[in-house]
């Protein structure tokens, strides 16, 4: 699901990082491990969010990533240094990985360029069958990846399991779609059966992508299967701190039969090699902050390259006074806190009307001040861990600045050292006013701000006064009248009595962006074609575009005259 973080990446002895504030630009399978045991039941903690404590037995991250897992999931990464990544859940090492240097970067792109050639020459059913065969090893071998999602992230599984559901909807639907999309189209030529056309879609060469840390599987892998089914090869720099997740899905693939050199991986620091992936490029593909996406598509445009960019966000939710409370209470529950609010689709921003604003908040409250805090790597956990000290940071400053400026805190409002050093209990604010900056930055993370509306056009008007447009939501019982609601929100989707999950999942419609939340489009047929340059092959037959059969300029021209005033009346097009 996608972001607005930046992307760049800690130094070998450094904590995860956030990267809203950054300016950098980012950076053989094992047998499926066992299930964790479900948590147990919840422990109190004073008037704070209970904590769902793990249950004995319960994996640890010395089980899933001991040394010899990591250096074969490392192998692949084209790197002559050293660094390492960590884990939110306590702060510690993770595993040490390698890092690349330009030169690294320069071989990356040379193998996959020459890979690419030979990948694109097999036919597009071939390639998408390995989507369908890495679809399956995904849902087979779900529990390796969701611990690693869970260590590289802190979120809970619930949310990790979003990722799997994701990916493999994806494959699927190129899977099945992908010849459809990509098959030579014909046209009706400048004369009719005097000119034969038809449209191919070659495939870019070698995407340059650059991929964020909330969304380590989604936002990698994801992204990346359109680009492989359409025939190129992928040089990508996952972040470092999340990078063996996207490790594990390039094995997966591999399996299913990708092509090594295809699909090249190379880490770093942001300011070192993001700029180095966006050089060599045939096209970038990029997900994180609104700043660095502007980064990224001024080094892409300096090389007339092009470039899709799914960048912030400050998504409003709408409850209309027709809406049924209890579901629009639970829904919000998941639109704000869904992987601790680090999700560039969550609600930060939730309009009630003033009729039934009283009843909602009073349900709303009493859901998140309900829901449970861990970092076991199991089910029964609602919510996890922030990724790194620098967005724990950013959430306290928003917080404690709004209510320092009059914001009451409804629920939550500090953070929870008891369960790990990132940890941060979900936040409702009321009261929060226009200079408070958690009513216009974006927070990315568990925090949303209430505010109460008199009528709908009032409720539109404020949910659209942002720079921002990726995701909104409205809740009603009338289907007919949201949908007529969303088409005057400015967003690149609009979710009726839902937060999120309905327009992301639905892969065959495009998702993205408007205003400073992005470029281009994932999903659907655009987020296929965006990886291929069209072509247009025209067969001109029996006479030429020119004079012939004795006409001379004249005689030609009238001919042309009478032909085009002739496909006008047959409505031709």
């Amino acid at each position: 699901m996608t972001d607005s973080q930046d992307t760049g990446t800690a130094t070998s002895d450094a904590a995860p990082q956030d990267a809203p504030t950054s300016t950098t630009i980012s950076e053989a399978p094992t047998a499926p491990s066992a299930e964790a045991d479900p948590v147990a039941p919840a422990a109190p903690h004073a008037d704070g969010n209970p904590v769902a404590t793990a249950a004995p037995g319960t994996r640890t991250a010395a089980d899933v990533v001991p040394p010899e897992v990591a250096a074969r999931l490392t192998r692949a990464v084209v790197g002559s240094g050293a660094t390492a990544n960590h884990a939110p859940f306590t702060g510690e090492k993770l595993a040490d990985l390698p890092e690349s240097t330009p030169e690294d970067v320069a071989t990356a792109f040379e193998r996959a360029r020459a890979a690419q050639e030979r990948w694109a020459r097999v036919p597009v059913r071939q390639r998408a069958a390995v989507l369908l065969r890495f679809h399956d090893l995904v849902l087979r071998r779900q529990a390796e990846v969701l611990d690693l999602i869970q260590l590289e992230t802190g979120k809970a599984r619930l949310h990790a399991h979003e990722e799997v559901q994701a990916v493999a909807v994806a494959a699927r639907h190129y899977g099945r779609k992908a010849p459809a999309y990509l098959r030579p189209k014909g046209h009706t030529g400048v004369v009719p059966t005097l000119t034969k056309v038809t449209e191919l879609r070659q495939p870019r060469g070698v995407v340059g992508q650059i991929a964020p840390w909330n969304y380590p599987f989604e936002l990698t892998v994801g992204d990346a299967l359109p680009a492989f089914v359409a025939g190129n090869a992928v040089v990508m720099k996952p972040d470092t701190e999340t990078a063996l997740t996207a490790l594990w899905a390039r094995e997966q693939l591999i399996e299913a039969g990708l092509p090594e050199d295809v699909w090249q991986v190379v880490l770093g620091e942001g300011p070192v090699i993001g700029p180095e992936v966006v050089r060599h490029a045939d096209y970038v593909s990029f997900t994180g902050s609104t700043r660095t996406g502007r980064e990224v598509a001024q080094g892409a445009a300096a090389r007339l390259v092009g470039v899709s960019l799914e960048l912030g966000g400050k998504n409003a939710m709408l409850v209309l006074r027709d809406a049924d409370v209890d579901k629009a209470a639970a829904g919000a529950v998941r639109g704000c806190f869904s992987s601790a609010g680090q999700l560039c689709i969550s609600i930060e921003r939730l309009y009630v009307h003033e009729s039934i604003a009283d009843a909602f908040v009073e349900r709303f409250v009493a859901r998140t001040k309900a829901m449970r805090l861990g970092n076991a790597l199991a089910y029964g956990a609602d919510m996890g861990s922030l990724v790194g000290p620098r967005q724990l940071e950013t959430v306290t400053r928003h917080v404690e600045e709004a209510v320092a400026k009059g914001a009451r805190v409804l629920a939550g409002g500090r953070p929870r050292p008891d369960i790990g050093p990132l940890f941060y209990e979900p936040t409702i604010l009321d009261g929060v006013e226009t200079p408070m900056a958690v009513c216009g930055e974006e927070t990315f993370g568990p925090v949303v701000s209430i505010y109460r509306f008199r009528d709908e056009d009032e409720a539109v008007a404020r949910a659209n006064a942002t720079p921002y447009g990726l995701n909104s939501s409205i809740w009603t019982k009338d289907g007919r009248r949201g949908r007529a609601l969303a088409a005057r929100l400015r967003t690149g989707t609009v979710n009726v009595n839902e937060s999120y999950a309905a327009g992301y999942g639905s892969v065959q419609s495009p998702m993205g962006g408007m205003g400073d939340s992005g470029l281009g489009r994932r999903h659907g047929s655009e987020g296929i074609l965006k990886y291929t340059e069209a072509q247009t092959v025209a067969q001109q037959r029996l006479m030429p575009m020119a004079p012939s059969f004795g006409m001379n300029d004249e005689s030609y021209a009238a001919f042309m005259t009478r032909s085009l005033r002739a496909m006008k009346a047959l409505r031709l097009r």
